[in-house]
Parts: structure tokens; sequence; C-alpha cells
């Protein structure tokens, strides 16, 4: 057992080398933590929130530790990402993939001692050649990225990634590292058991994303909403849409309206379409991207200004994950929902496509995110709720807290518009509902002699405007349901709101207010002159490297140059983010810079 103050010199040391390869004083949040865990050979399950600096808790020991630390991560464009910025950070790495046509180099390196990281897929990591190939050097690490994939409780679970733990007890003396931000208590268990790792090596940094904004809305004029969110926030963006052909469609109309760069992202485009959308998207300063879920996962991209999604996600954690997505930075960011209660009846008739074992989970997880969705409270508590923290009732940084809605007892109307429904006989949607309820004159009701039943005309002109967000709610919550024809039936919870044993309240949305500066903007200097000549510079560095501009440096580090105006390398050296290689590479050029402006 390591004494405490061999101990203290190693974390003396990881300090050091912060400063050193990322050019910061400090660690943030729970990296310490986990630093210290891995320099002292404890196995770990660290859970840190998107944009907590996760692969900085490998990164770092890498270029402390003798041997090489073998980093498994689920994506080819993830892994690229996180190469780029490594390098750049002067740290010794490779990707072993399908995508790589050095693989020779790799290995011959990796078998010299060359590398301090080597990425590869877990489908690569499972074979037994590869089991030989770690056997000719000595590893000093196995570090498992997006952990949550272990577990069959996990929402993007990968049956290759059970099968690491043999690969890893083959190498008995090497310590595991496994990284998630989206893991609640039942999936945590799970993966610690998976890969081997024991209860007191789990390391929670908590799930906040104090900087991101939560909103969500009902989807009315996606296109007009999302063009209205665009107007908004000027940097990139990431639109979820819920199929192919939306994603397409919504790209195109956003493109037309905005008149901003919008590109769609599906598995269907063709390949070198997709590669060429993500490599843009990834580049770009202010591209907003149109993609279905299989997007993002694979991106490493810190200066997301916004996450909008077109439909409902899958669950709360999948909703965590891809909404963390924004603000990876620390800069202020935006997650905006738009929602129908279309998207909980579809999702809800998918249920039974899903395995019978898996179908109570599933469930669970859909209810979850609609008691998110028709929250009249803070959205950041429930979010956290759900993750087991006791988060306080107000964030002041989402819809709810910044602008409260109404709540009402709306109990008799939903009885009402249950019981019509069901005498309507369960096969009519809400449209045909409405019209019995509110007495309107219509062929078709009284063809079908609706007109003579003890619902019709039972809704007043004050009623009346509950009806739609009553059927949205009841919808979410799964008391009516869609039939195969598009008609609306009853299940779930209906019959106790029928006899008032379940009383129901609905949110009132409120007034729209005029739209909010985007906080971005406010983030960056706006007008400095020396600030957009940075910002200029970083563009042309970047390009000359073929990479991404925020791998030269993020707008925290250009913001703080523009604000002290460092004259020299070591005065440029003691400002954030500016490392031992970056300051080589670039600190003459952008001290140039700031002496001509």
């Amino acid at each position: 057992m390591p004494s405490d103050s061999s101990q203290i010199d190693r974390l003396d040391d990881a300090r050091e080398q912060l400063r050193r390869l990322f050019g910061f004083e400090r660690f943030r949040g729970r990296q310490e933590d986990v630093i210290a865990r891995v320099l002292a050979g404890d196995s770990t399950l660290a859970v840190m929130p998107t944009g907590a600096g996760k692969s900085l808790t490998y990164q770092l020991p890498a270029t402390m530790l003798s041997g090489t630390c073998l980093v498994i991560s689920p994506l080819i464009a993830l892994m690229h990402d996180q190469l780029r910025a490594a390098r750049a950070n002067g740290i010794r790495a490779a990707t072993l993939t399908s995508a790589d046509a050095d693989w020779r180099e790799t290995q011959d390196a990796f078998r010299a001692g060359e590398l301090d990281l080597l990425y590869v897929a877990p489908e690569r990591a499972s074979q037994p050649q590869f089991h030989d190939l770690l056997s000719a050097a000595p590893l000093c690490l196995f570090a498992v990225d997006e952990a949550h994939c272990v577990s069959e409780w996990g929402h993007d679970f990968r049956p290759d990634y059970r099968q690491l733990r043999p690969l890893m007890d083959a190498f008995p003396e090497v310590p595991r590292l496994a990284l998630t931000a989206t893991a609640d208590r039942r999936t945590r268990a799970d993966v610690l058991d998976q890969l081997g790792i024991p209860e007191q090596g789990l390391v929670i940094a908590g799930f906040d994303r104090p900087n991101i904004r939560y909103a969500m809305r009902h989807r009315d004029n996606p296109v007009k909403q999302l063009a209205a969110l665009m107007a908004e926030q000027a940097g990139p963006g990431i639109v979820y849409a819920p199929t192919r052909r939306k994603t397409e469609d919504i790209a195109a109309k956003l493109a037309e309206a905005t008149g901003r760069e919008v590109r769609p992202y599906h598995a269907g485009l063709d390949p070198a379409v997709r590669a060429d959308n993500q490599a843009a998207f990834v580049a770009s300063e202010e591209m907003v991207i149109v993609a279905t879920v299989a997007f993002g996962m694979g991106i490493d991209k810190p200066d997301v200004r916004f996450v909008a999604h077109a439909g409902i996600p899958k669950s709360i954690e999948a909703y965590y994950q891809e909404t963390g997505r924004a603000g990876r930075d620390g800069d202020p960011a935006s997650a905006v929902m738009l929602w129908g209660a279309g998207d909980f009846a579809m999702a809800r008739q998918r249920l039974g496509e899903v395995a019978q074992e898996r179908q109570a989970g599933e469930r669970a997880r859909l209810d979850a995110l609609a008691a998110l969705v028709e929250t009249p409270g803070c959205r950041r508590a429930v979010l956290l709720r759900h993750f087991g923290e006791d988060p306080p009732e107000t964030c002041g940084n989402c819809d709810n807290c910044l602008n409260p809605p109404g709540v009402i007892d709306a109990t008799e109307t939903a009885r009402k518009l249950l019981s019509a429904v069901y005498r309507t006989g369960q096969s009519f949607g809400f449209g045909h509902i409405q019209k019995v309820l509110t007495g309107a004159e219509d062929d078709r009701i009284r063809q079908r002699g609706h007109d003579r039943l003890s619902v019709f005309g039972i809704v007043d002109g004050e009623e009346a405007p509950l009806l739609r967000p009553l059927s949205r709610y009841l919808q979410a919550n799964g008391a009516l349901v869609a039939t195969e024809h598009g008609g609306l039936r009853l299940a779930g919870d209906a019959r106790a709101i029928l006899t008032g044993e379940k009383p129901v309240s609905i949110v009132l949305p409120p007034k729209r207010q005029r739209r909010r500066k985007s906080r971005s903007a406010e983030a960056n200097p706006v007008g400095d002159p020396l600030f957009d000549a940075l910002r200029e510079l970083r563009r042309e560095l970047a390009a000359e490297a073929q990479v991404p501009p925020y791998v030269v440096f993020h707008d925290a580090t250009l913001r703080e140059m523009a604000a002290t105006r460092p004259a020299s390398l070591t005065e440029l050296a003691e400002i954030g983010g500016v490392g031992a290689k970056k300051l080589d590479a670039y600190g003459e050029r952008f001290l140039d810079a700031i002496r001509r402006h």
C-alpha cells in the first residue's frame, strides 16, 4: 500500500503534468480523485457529466505511467476526434481501426513502447489475435469509454462490451478505468459487476450541467420554432430528428429559412456524403447539422451551442446524453425539446416490439420521460433526481424556473374526454372527439349517431381550450393510446381517472415572451477587434493543420488572451489551455496578432 507521502508526491507530479501538457492550473470536479486512483493502480468506475473532462482522467496518467493505456471506445469518429486533441497536446497516441491504413506502423509503435494511448473498438479488443498483440508490450491501464454500453440496463447496450472482461482478466496487474456520463443506480451496479471493479471503486462526480438551459415546448411548427432557436444561437448546433426522411426535410427547410449552412446526417446517406457532412460540422464554427440519434456519440466537439430535439428521445438517459453534447466547453448552451402527443403514442406502440423481459423497464423509462416533459417544476431537478441526486427545488436556468407555468386541476374535463373516447367506440382521433364534446355541427357525427350520446356538447367554451393539452397529457402518460388506424383508446390509468380515484392536473404554458439575447453571444466579447482577430488566426492555423478550430484553442482561451493581452511567451503560458506544445506551435503567431491590435 503506497504511503500518504508518495501519494501526495504523485498528485503534485500530476498537477505539474496538467500544467505542462494541457495548460491548466487545477483539476476540475472529481478529476483529481479519479486520477489519484489510477496512479495508485486502483480500478475505478467514474460517472462524470459530459464536458467534465473524462478523457483527461486517462490521458494524463498515461503520460506518467510505464506502458500504454488501451482505450476502448465505441465509435471510430470519436476515437479520431480524441486522437487529434491528444496529439495537439503532445501525447503519443494512435488508433487501430478499420479506417486506419497505418495499422502496421501503429502495431510496431506499440510493441516498441512508443505509445501513451492506443484507441480500439470493443469488437477488435475481443478478438484472440488482439490479445496476442497486447502481450507483446507492457500496459499501464485499460480505459473503457462509454461504459454504460456494458450494461443491459444501459440505454446504448452493446453486446461486444460484454466480451471485455475476459481480455482484462488476462492482465490482472493492469487497473481498469470505466467512464460514463449516463448511468443510474442499476446500470452502475451492472457495470461494476461486468467489468470486475469493486464497489469502493465507484466515483460519482454528479450529473449537473449548469451551463445548459433546458426548455421543452409543444411542437406546432417545428421549422419555425427551430429557425427561431438558430436566430438566438449563432454557433454550431445539433437538431435530432426522429426519421431519416424528417432529417433531410428539416435540414433543407432550415437552410432555406435561415440562410445558415445546415446539413443532414443519417445512416442512409451515401458514406462519402455522410463523412463529408460530419467533417464539415466538426470543423465549422456556425454550421447546424440535422441528424438521427446515430450522430453525436462519435463527436467530441466542445463548442456546440445548442441541441434541439424535433421529437422525443428514447429515454431520460438518452436525452441527458444527447443534450450533453451542447456546451462541453463550459460556455452557455441550450437544450430544447419539441414534442407532440403522437410521439408518446408511437413510443408506447413500439413497446410491444420489445422482448417481454425488457418491457417493464422500457415502460418505466417512457413514464419517466413523460414526467419530465409534463412537469410544472424545475426540469433540472427532475433530471438529477432520476440519477439519484438530491438537487435544489429550482435551478434558475430552465424554462419553468425562468417563466413558471400555471397548473390547473383538469380532472373533470379529463373524465369527459375519456368518456367520449369510450362512448364513441375507441376508434376515433382527437379531432372527432373534440367535435363531439363541444357539440359541433358535423355530418359525420350525425351519420354515426354521436350527436345522441350523453357526452355530446358537454364541454363549454371556457373548458374547450383544455381538451388539446389534456389529450397530450393523457397520451404522454399512457391513459390514452393510439389504435392501429389512428384512433384513440383507453389504457393505463384511464379507469382510475374515470372513477375519480386519480386526479389530473395539467400545465398551462406561460405567455410567450420576447426572445432572449443569445447567451453564447454574451459569453464572447462582441465587436472586440482583438477577439475577432484571434478567432480568424485560429481558423487559419486549423486549416493549415487540417484540424477543427477548437483543437487549436477553445473560445475561453481566446477570451482570456483578449482580456489580458499577454506580451511574452511566459505570460501567454499562464493562460488556461495553453500547454507546452501549443505554446511552441502557436505562441509567436498569437502574440503577433495581439501586438497588432
